[in-house]
């Protein structure tokens, strides 16, 4: 169908439910304005509330890697679940740490892409709640091990299930439902969360590990429990997705959502505005492509692209190395000399926190682009001086004994330490899930996301899993491993990632479908409110062509 036939009155079957609605564009137009595209915290105090629930399904993820990096170093859990040396000691293999550590990930992984269908089926915050009830079951199987380590293994696996699917559903639940002013902002809560999380894990596993029995693990684990009823109560005060409640063809329910998160009512022109916006783009979604996976393929417009990018970006967060120092913390500054390497690992969760603030405060205000571009910069040099101090400067005589080091280099390891991690956590911890929460259509942005996150959690794995063996190997040379894949994230973004800021979700498909180039998206002016909701767009071009096929 061709944009002539749509501006001379054509009807067709593709494009009647969107022309039904130019009567009114023009009453509601400044009524949509107003609902979504400006304003800050303060007139968006409620939704930006709600979102804040959702977030919180982060603390979650945050807290299990504060913890874990805790617990594989503590009395108790090494004597139940470890193995004794000839003196008599007790310490966990390579073997048993990088599967105590990694398991998780792979749990993540399988959940992110399968259990994440919940929410395309039953909604949003079914969907959170059915993986808070999943999560449960883990810490149940783990907080009752006596003395099997590979049950520790099992339950871990189980949490990652729950992990997984939170970790795709929450940024998209908030992506749907931010005004796209805020939009940046509020997804990176969801990454302040994850933050906060550790910092949390990491005092309650310090506090703890004074303890002389199991309490030191289990009152940890015991915690879980509170997280899970908080995130499942928030759920039920939460209002459903509005796209999910429009595609779903529940238009009541979908006005209810979008007038009980904006303080309005329901049959406020505001709210009607905002159904019909969301409306037309699922109009020109359903002429594009179906929800199948092919369409991550074949799907228009530029999907295959948008994937590919979802999957590098993630995978590159976990290829700067951050939980390198968070699942690892604890054992990695045991190596530069530090009798109590508990405490620096509570320092680190500190920065890593108070960062993230910064990254939520730079996101819309630099963008996405710039904010990654930077991130990888600084991070690029922070992981040479660490690399080369650790590598060349640590150790007395060049031998790699932990009893034997400079302690001047080893602070001067945990500085460079510090800053890396507020470099991280200001620009790739939080930006990373920004973009990818708004770069997908919404009939395939479950699966999109799922994959992405996916290929996040397998890097996750392969890191947590061989760090004890490379660090034991090569030591601190692993660190240019990191810095290699940093100066390759900086190409990467400038070359293929698309300036998002600003953008409403039905937006971001048109800055695709237009081929703008990554590098040039910044400036890109998108169509008017009115050729949005009126016009089947990209869709149109599809449309043409599968027919001509």
């Amino acid at each position: 169908m061709s944009q002539q036939e749509l501006s001379s009155g054509a009807q067709t079957p593709e494009n009647t439910s969107i022309l039904e609605k130019e009567e009114k564009i023009d009453q509601q137009d400044e009524h949509h304005i107003q609902l979504n595209s400006t304003g800050g915290l303060k007139e968006h105090w409620l939704i930006s509330t709600f979102c804040l629930l959702v977030a919180f399904g982060g603390f979650v993820f945050g807290f299990d890697t504060g913890t874990i990096s805790g617990f594989v170093n503590m009395s108790d859990f090494l004597e139940r679940f470890g193995q004794v040396h000839s003196d008599g000691t007790f310490y966990l293999s390579n073997v048993r740490v990088g599967l105590l550590v990694s398991i998780f990930n792979i749990g993540c992984a399988v959940g992110g892409i399968f259990l994440s269908k919940s929410a395309e089926l039953y909604g949003r915050r079914v969907g959170i709640m059915f993986a808070m009830v999943i999560y449960v079951v883990g810490i149940i199987v783990q907080i009752s091990a006596q003395d099997k380590w590979y049950q520790i293994c099992v339950g871990r696996a189980i949490t990652g299930l729950a992990v997984g699917t939170v970790s795709v559903l929450s940024p998209m639940f908030i992506s749907e439902t931010a005004p796209k002013t805020l939009r940046g902002t509020l997804v990176c809560c969801f990454q302040l969360n994850i933050t906060f999380g550790i910092f949390i894990g990491y005092c309650v596993t310090y506090g703890t590990k004074q303890l002389s029995d199991s309490r030191q693990w289990r009152i940890p684990l015991g915690l879980c429990f509170l997280w899970a009823i908080f995130l499942v109560a928030g759920m039920v005060f939460m209002p459903e997705s509005p796209r999910y409640l429009v595609e779903k063809q529940k238009i009541e329910e979908a006005k209810k959502s979008i007038a009980r998160s904006n303080n309005l009512s329901a049959e406020d022109p505001a709210v009607y505005s905002e159904v019909q916006l969301i409306q037309a783009g699922i109009d020109r979604e359903a002429l594009a492509g179906s929800a199948s996976w092919t369409e991550l393929i074949t799907g228009k417009p530029a999907i295959f692209r948008r994937v590919i990018m979802g999957i590098m970006l993630q995978s590159l967060q976990q290829l700067t190395g951050d939980n390198y120092f968070f699942y690892y913390g604890t054992t990695i500054f045991q190596a530069v000399g530090l009798k109590d390497s508990f405490q620096t690992s509570i320092i680190l969760g500190i920065v890593n926190f108070a960062s993230t603030f910064v990254g939520i405060y730079i996101i819309e205000r630099l963008g996405r682009r710039v904010t990654l571009l930077s991130g990888s910069a600084a991070m690029f040099v922070c992981f040479i001086i660490y690399s080369v101090i650790g590598s060349v400067h640590l150790f007395r005589d060049g031998e790699f004994d932990n009893n034997n080091t400079y302690k001047s280099s080893g602070d001067a390891m945990i500085f460079v330490t510090c800053l890396y991690i507020f470099f991280f956590a200001s620009t790739w911890a939080g930006g990373v899930y920004t973009i990818i929460s708004e770069s997908y259509p919404l009939r395939i942005r479950a699966k999109s996301m799922a994959i992405a996150t996916a290929a996040n959690w397998l890097w996750g794995f392969l890191i947590s899993f061989f760090t004890p063996f490379i660090t034991s190997a090569i030591h601190f040379y692993y660190g240019f491993v990191f810095t290699g894949c940093l100066l390759f994230s900086f190409f990467y973004v400038y070359f293929f990632v698309s300036e998002t800021k600003g953008l409403s979700l039905e937006e971001v498909d048109e800055l695709y479908a237009q081929k703008i180039l990554p590098w040039k998206s910044s400036s890109w002016v998108p169509p008017s409110y009115e050729q949005m909701a009126t016009s089947t767009g990209f869709a149109a071009e599809s449309k043409a062509q599968d027919e001509q096929v």
